[in-house]
């Protein structure tokens, strides 16, 4: 009965009348519900679990990475159920989403295993093991991120799909920007063994919700002003089509607007200086 909903890497890539049947975006919607499933668990074990790392409970992490799971899958699936069946069932998006699946699993596995040992599991590398398991965090993390990458080239691609024009070029231009920023910024941060570019005091206040130092630079703004790309353009391509006076070119300026904040919040944070100072 899982299966049924929960399409394993393997089936999704045998050659079979079965595999055949398998559907991109019932993959990412199930996903989805995989993500807030566990957001759910994270959150319920916070309730029972008081155990504190660097002063925030110990389910705090994991339940924030189920959430942006939850939301880019969610993005992705709403994408891909607009595209052809030959594009959702083809080669390219089987490959692409057995891929991810395998990732988001050990991703997970990982950081709510490390959370249930009272570990930190982002720079985590004070023994070979832990080096180890963080890297292959990092090639996890990458795969889903080249996934985002591959999903907005065969939007892009498909030409009977039912994107208008301005939804077209948004998923396009917003997946593929997603994608680079992401890669540029999560490597950045990874490589810096650390959120900071300085140290911040005992004191240091930081951005209500967020969490961002407001004393000293941060590499996270930026690392999310690249991850959500992939919904601010193809929204603002969805109100173009819906629009229907406005030309593309604004997509194509607002792309290149947000690419520039991104680059510009990222080397702000690398001078050291918080992306608003209190």
């Amino acid at each position: 009965m899982f299966s049924t909903i929960w399409p394993s890497p393997a089936a999704t890539l045998l050659p079979t009348s079965r595999a055949s049947s398998v559907d991109g975006a019932q993959t990412l919607w199930a996903l989805t519900g995989f993500s807030l499933a566990l957001l759910l668990g994270f959150a319920a074990a916070s309730t029972l679990d008081p155990r504190t790392l660097d002063g925030a409970n110990v389910w705090l992490k994991p339940a924030k990475f189920a959430l942006s799971f939850g939301v880019l899958f969610a993005t992705l699936a709403l994408v891909v159920e607009r595209l052809t069946l030959s594009v959702r069932q083809g080669w390219p998006m089987r490959i692409t989403l057995a891929a991810m699946v395998v990732a988001t699993w050990t991703e997970m596995a990982y950081i709510g295993g490390r959370a249930g040992s009272g570990l930190a599991s982002h720079f985590a590398v004070g023994t070979p093991l832990e080096a180890t398991l963080y890297g292959l965090m990092g090639l996890g993390a990458v795969t889903l991120v080249a996934g985002i990458g591959v999903i907005g080239w065969l939007a892009g691609r498909d030409t009977a799909a039912d994107l208008g024009p301005g939804l077209r070029l948004g998923v396009r231009w917003g997946f593929l920007l997603s994608a680079v920023l992401t890669l540029g910024t999560a490597g950045y941060l990874s490589s810096n063994n650390g959120h900071f570019v300085g140290v911040p005091s005992v004191e240091a206040a930081t951005l209500p919700l967020l969490g961002w130092s407001g004393e000293v630079g941060d590499l996270r703004p930026a690392h999310f002003l690249a991850l959500h790309a992939m919904q601010v353009l193809p929204l603002l391509g969805w109100w173009l089509d819906r629009d229907g006076r406005a030309s593309l070119r604004v997509l194509w300026i607002a792309g290149t607007l947000y690419a520039t904040l991104t680059v510009a919040v990222f080397a702000q944070a690398l001078m050291g200086l918080p992306l608003v100072r209190l």
